[in-house]
């Protein structure tokens, strides 16, 4: 089954960890859309600029702080996924209560150690 996975705060510095979950995620061949504050392109994804409202989106991946995850609460609700990844540095018990209390799915987890050991 093909996780199509949002996600959100793409960086394009080669560094960063949400530039590293896009490329992991096109090598394990997940359908991936990204989100970030600065155009580019990451493995040859778009990253858009302007919130769209995509269809099927299985797993929204956050790598942006609690504090500015509250611009996005209701955009990541209305796209209705499974589940929200909350990565380190991004856990937020506020937004937890959210999506709980509209029957989305939340991990506490690191997407690339997800993919490294098959358990995304």
């Amino acid at each position: 089954m093909n996780k199509k996975t949002l996600v959100l705060g793409v960086s394009l510095k080669p560094d960063r960890y949400s530039y590293l979950a896009v490329q992991r995620l096109v090598n394990h061949q997940f359908e991936v859309v990204a989100f970030g504050l600065k155009s580019g392109v990451v493995a040859g994804i778009p990253i858009d600029t302007t919130l769209k409202f995509y269809k099927n989106i299985h797993t929204v991946t956050l790598y942006v702080n609690p504090k500015a995850q509250q611009f996005y609460y209701d955009y990541i609700v209305s796209l209705k996924p499974k589940r929200v990844i909350f990565n380190p540095g991004t856990e937020n018990s506020e937004f937890y209560a959210i999506l709980t209390a509209n029957h989305i799915s939340y991990e506490v987890a690191c997407t690339l150690v997800l993919l490294s050991i098959n358990q995304y």
